[in-house]
């Protein structure tokens, strides 16, 4: 059998008929700052905050005691309007037994001067993966560490927790009664149901 030789891949390609080269990756880099540079001209509120976490590489904290739920600026702060977050994969332990318990958590708030800013959310509910706490303690916590750092006008979370030993817990908190004339969508979240 003749001997068969692998051919080179082709170069890639940065434009039509250009092939990639350190300068045209060089400027590359640089034209996405110039970029990012524009686009803060839009989002003049994100310069005004303290953001620290989104644009970052950014591990889980070790506990939700020690992670940073972070606020921007509410754009349209003289308007009442719903924000919904939905956290379909939420994890935490139980404090007797360490094992895991899984949550669908759906977070209604009408804003004041302030929103939450989704990555820092992100982590801070991935913090609750080694967090032993009751679903109960867990759903109200969250809810309260957000009422701290954006203090809305209104506020309700849903917590649906999976059944461990055959019991689905929800949980349910909200700070009082909703502004008037703002649209409060059903959170979807059907009970839970098994075979029967």
């Amino acid at each position: 059998m003749p001997s068969r030789q692998l051919s080179k891949a082709p170069r890639k390609k940065s434009a039509p008929g250009k092939a990639v080269t350190k300068k045209t990756v060089k400027k590359s880099k640089g034209s996405n700052k110039a970029k990012n540079r524009e686009i803060s001209k839009f989002v003049p509120s994100a310069q005004d905050s303290q953001i620290t976490q989104l644009g970052q590489i950014t591990g889980l904290a070790a506990s939700p005691d020690e992670a940073v739920l972070e606020a921007v600026p509410n754009p349209q702060a003289g308007t009442d309007y719903l924000v919904r977050f939905v956290c379909p994969e939420v994890t935490s332990l139980c404090p007797v037994t360490g094992q895991p318990d899984f949550a669908h958590l759906v977070i209604d708030f009408v804003p004041n001067k302030k929103l939450v800013e989704s990555k820092s959310l992100k982590l801070f509910l991935g913090s609750f993966r080694n967090h032993g706490g009751f679903h109960e303690d867990c759903t109200v916590m969250v809810a309260k560490r957000i009422i701290e750092a954006i203090k809305p006008k209104w506020l309700r979370i849903g917590g649906y927790w999976y059944p461990r030993g055959g019991i689905p817990i929800d949980v349910f908190y909200q700070t009082g009664e909703p502004p008037k004339g703002v649209w409060l969508p059903d959170q979807g979240v059907p009970p839970y149901r098994g075979r029967g």
